[in-house]
């Protein structure tokens, strides 16, 4: 993709998920039902957590692409670092992850992940735009442009410690105030949640490696320049 493209579908995307993490800030608190957004608010919700995220990625690949178009070099080289590493430990998988545990969940019983009280609170189009569009977005991404992926062993470190960080926060929310963030926990006896922590571990991660996977596909190991 040329970069001046490239430059305008990064602008468009990070505009779409600011828009759509604004839109989440507007739900009035009166019609919030009762059992959701509680403490922590909606960022105890990894869906809202991956909206935030994934403006982040689209915001530092804009400046990259800025950067290029206007030939400071060395200032994007190291930009693109990071939009690599950012993309390839946490915005491809967690997305992947959200779009698919989601539906999955969804699929099998709705109140377990997204109760039905919600539908008068969220509209069907924002659902979608948290849940769906996420998905599709991150796999254009992989098609539009390569990423240098970092060494393996890191690269599952970063995604490890970020995955760990997010269930304590999970694990802490509850501590507080006794309710689980998603209702599926309470199914779970502490062994079962350990069990289901660990299998939710190991699926993100085989989507860090489908992602590496697609990305050497397409590209290759020696496609990358700036």
């Amino acid at each position: 993709m040329e970069i001046s493209t490239l430059t305008t579908y990064h602008c468009l995307a990070f505009v779409w998920y600011f828009f759509i993490s604004y839109s989440i800030t507007l739900i009035r608190t009166e019609d919030r039902p009762s059992e959701v957004f509680r403490y922590g608010g909606q960022w105890k919700y990894l869906t809202v957590l991956n909206l935030v995220l994934q403006a982040v990625f689209y915001g530092v690949s804009f400046l990259a692409d800025v950067l290029r178009l206007i030939k400071k070099l060395r200032c994007a080289k190291s930009v693109i670092s990071s939009r690599d590493l950012l993309f390839s430990v946490l915005a491809f998988p967690v997305s992947t992850f959200v779009c698919i545990s989601f539906w999955a969940l969804y699929t099998y019983n709705r109140e377990l992940v997204y109760p039905k009280s919600l539908d008068g609170v969220i509209p069907f189009w924002l659902n979608h735009a948290m849940h769906t569009a996420v998905l599709p977005f991150s796999l254009l991404e992989i098609f539009a442009t390569p990423h240098r992926y970092p060494a393996k062993k890191k690269g599952l470190i970063l995604l490890g410690c970020v995955t760990f960080l997010y269930m304590s926060w999970v694990l802490w929310i509850y501590s507080v105030t006794g309710q689980w963030v998603y209702p599926l926990f309470a199914l779970f006896s502490p062994a079962g949640l350990a069990a289901f922590f660990a299998s939710s571990l190991v699926v993100i991660i085989s989507f860090y490696n489908f992602g590496e996977f697609l990305n050497r596909m397409i590209w290759g190991q020696s496609k990358f320049s700036f």
